[in-house]
This record gives C-alpha cells, sequence and structure tokens, in this order.
C-alpha cells in the first residue's frame, strides 16, 4: 500500500482494517457482478436501491417548473435545471448523511416503493419497483397531475474494479409535459467510487449527459471532478443549444454538482439564475406507516435486516437477508417449473419505443436491451388495477 493509501486508511475504524482491506483485496480479484458482494459492516446501508428513485424529485416546485413556462427554450433551461438540482439527491446526499457512499441493500425481484409529495405544487406520486433481478433493474414513476408533469425511467448498473469502483449506469429517463405534449429523454451518467482505500468513499460522475427534447434542444452536461480552474471536486459545465449546434449554446451553465452552480447566457457573461443547494429546502416524502404498507415495500420488507444493520449485528443482519433472498430463490424455483416468470406490478416490458428510438438516434445512444432484460415502462392499466395485497404469499413469514 502507498504512503498516501496509508493516511487514507486512517479513515477506517480501528476494529475494521482488517474486513477492510479483506474486502478490498476481494474487490481486486473479483470477476462478477460487484453488488454480490458483502461489504463490511460499517460500509453498508439499511437502505434499498429501490428507494433512491426518490432523489429525481425532492424539490417538486422544481420538478413542474418548465410546465407553467410557455417560450420553449426557457422550458428547455428550465428541464436542464431540474435535472442539475436533482445530482445532489442522487449522487451525495448519503455520504452527507452517513459520513461516507454506503452500499445500499440488493432489492428483491418484485420489491416496490410508494410514497407521495405534498407542498405548494400539489401532489406528487411516486412509484418505485425492482423489474428485474439477473440483472438488476430497477424502474420508476413520478407524476404530478395537477401540473402534467410526468418523469418515467429504468436504472441498471454495472460495476468493476481497478483501484476504483467504476459504475456504468444502463437505462435512461424520459419527462414528458403534458400541455405541449413535449418529450425530453435523459440519459444517465457513469460514475466511479473514489476514497475506498480510507474506506470513506464517495461518487464521482464521469464524462456527459445529455438531454434532448421533441421542441430540438440539447442540454449537455460534462462532468469534470475536480475542476481544473476550481480544484472543487463534483464540478461541472453544462450548456443548452439548439440540436446540430452545440458550439453555439443559448445558455452555459457551471459549478458543483454538490454544492451551488450559476446559469449565464450562451456568451457566459450575463448570470440570468443561481442555484444554492443550502437555501433550497427539499420536501420530505410522504410514506404509508411500516404497519399499513405492503410486504412488497422496501421499508416493512427489509425492517429487520435495517434494524440489525442499524444495531450493528452482523450475524442477525446475515440471517435476515438470507430469509428473504432464500425465499426470492424458491419462488424463482417455482416460477421456473410452472413454466412462468413474475408478474410486474406497474410496469411492462417493450423491445421497442418509438419515441425513446427518435430522441435517442439525435444523440448516439441505444438501449442496450440486453443489459437490462428490455425496455421497463409504466404500464398505466396496470396501476390503476394494483391493490394491496399486491402478491400475497411473495414474502417469508415473520
Amino acid at each position: 500500500m502507498s504512503s498516501s493509501s496509508k493516511e487514507e486508511a486512517s479513515a477506517v475504524p480501528p476494529q475494521a482494517k482488517g474486513s477492510w482491506t479483506s474486502f478490498i483485496r476481494t474487490l481486486a480479484s473479483y470477476n462478477g457482478d460487484l453488488s454480490s458482494i458483502t461489504a463490511p459492516p460499517f460500509i453498508l446501508s439499511s437502505t434499498s436501491l429501490t428507494e433512491f428513485s426518490l432523489y429525481w424529485a425532492e424539490h417538486p416546485a422544481v420538478f413542474v417548473a418548465p410546465a407553467n413556462e410557455p417560450d420553449p427554450q426557457k422550458r428547455a433551461l428550465l428541464v436542464l435545471k431540474w435535472f442539475l438540482t436533482t445530482l445532489k439527491q442522487q449522487y451525495g446526499s448519503r455520504s452527507e448523511k452517513l459520513g461516507s457512499e454506503k452500499k445500499p441493500l440488493n432489492p428483491f425481484l418484485g420489491e416496490i416503493f410508494l410514497g407521495k409529495w405534498e407542498d405548494a405544487a400539489g401532489e406528487t406520486q411516486l412509484v418505485s419497483e425492482q423489474v428485474n433481478h439477473h440483472p438488476p433493474v430497477t424502474a420508476y414513476c413520478i407524476w404530478n397531475k395537477d401540473n402534467g408533469v410526468r418523469l418515467q425511467g429504468y436504472n441498471g448498473q454495472k460495476a468493476s474494479f481497478s483501484r476504483r469502483i467504476d459504475v456504468a449506469q444502463i437505462g435512461h429517463a424520459m419527462l414528458h409535459l403534458d400541455k405541449y405534449d413535449e418529450d425530453y429523454l435523459i440519459t444517465l451518467p457513469p460514475l466511479h467510487i473514489e476514497g475506498l482505500f480510507g474506506g470513506s468513499p464517495f461518487v464521482e460522475l464521469n464524462r456527459q449527459t445529455y438531454i434532448h427534447s421533441s421542441s430540438g434542444f440539447t442540454g449537455k452536461v460534462d462532468y469534470s471532478g475536480r475542476g481544473w480552474l476550481s480544484g472543487k471536486k463534483n464540478s461541472f459545465t453544462a450548456s443548452l443549444y439548439q440540436h446540430g449546434k452545440e458550439k453555439d449554446p443559448l445558455y452555459t451553465i457551471d459549478g458543483q454538482w454538490t454544492g451551488s452552480f450559476t446559469i449565464k447566457d450562451g456568451k457566459g457573461k450575463q448570470t440570468l439564475d443561481t442555484w444554492e443547494p443550502k437555501s433550497n429546502s427539499k420536501t420530505s416524502l410522504m410514506v404509508a406507516k411500516l404497519e399499513d404498507q405492503d410486504e412488497l415495500e422496501s421499508r416493512r420488507a427489509w425492517k429487520k435486516v435495517a434494524d440489525s444493520i442499524n444495531k450493528g449485528d452482523m450475524n442477525a443482519t446475515s440471517l435476515h437477508k438470507s430469509t428473504i433472498e432464500n425465499s426470492q430463490r424458491e419462488l424463482r424455483k417455482k416460477e421456473q417449473a410452472e413454466g412462468r416468470e413474475w408478474d410486474r406490478i406497474f410496469f411492462t416490458r417493450t423491445e421497442k419505443d418509438p419515441l425513446f428510438s427518435a430522441l435517442a438516434s439525435k444523440i448516439g445512444v441505444g438501449a442496450e436491451l440486453e443489459k437490462t432484460n428490455g425496455i421497463w415502462r409504466f404500464d398505466q392499466q396496470k396501476a390503476d388495477s394494483a391493490k394491496p395485497p399486491f402478491r400475497k404469499g411473495a414474502m417469508p413469514s415473520s
């Protein structure tokens, strides 16, 4: 280990240094899906990955703002601004809250997470569902009926290790504005996790995100890690331009996705708007009480595991996790023997989506169907008929 690595390792609790070193060695020699590796206790999260979908809309007023802007160019800018405000929550909030990035619980097939936000923007609803297990894929839909805004998407991840964990995010999101019958395709940025040798992992985003609209505007976000000029981590630059005119931006944006950023005109001279997370409080998601949740809902399903992690009882954690995982394996065996597969509750798989194809062709991306077992779309007909208990007997009895 280098001298810098030894210094970083001081962040690991003394009693955990042995298990952490062993974990790093396992990562370095492992060729499979890193999500299946058991992490040391102090790096485990008690939150399931299905809950991460809520990070898209913790500022509902910013989420719905584009629906109330009549100018298409300014609408596209508001969509880009909204997306940028979500990044801190999606990729940086857990490090701030927990001291470092933690390994989330791996969702089981059919796991769901439901909630809603209520504030001045009206009621914004969330449905998140684990729609595939091999490979793991989470699908989500967030909508505000009052303002006619709907976001849906799905996300799979493929992780590899080389002194850091590199994560390719597979999937995309689609934002729809009813009033203008307008759609925005949002690509997901690759990321990597730094700070492993110090035991204080944090996320850094890589390369680009594209947001392309059916109205002909493209937003591009370039992630640079520690900026060349600022030297600050989580730095980015962004621009909005008419499709095909990237060198003639209408707006430019720069800053930190975990901090503040500034929106300027295309020449970068006039400041038009700023965003400061500390000045914009989040709206808390409302989730049903545990006793009122369906057995497939994340917080009820994982309660014993989460409680054990929070208590630091790894024996109990392993026992309760194994109970769920073994039950799921038995369900899959039964389905296979009966020649059927798990019936998704809110989402449907498709091989083709003409709208996605039309928008994706403009920015040179594809769906990578084999890596997510298809394209996943929110199924309103399924949602309308979905009533708890959603799949009685799908979980092991207490």
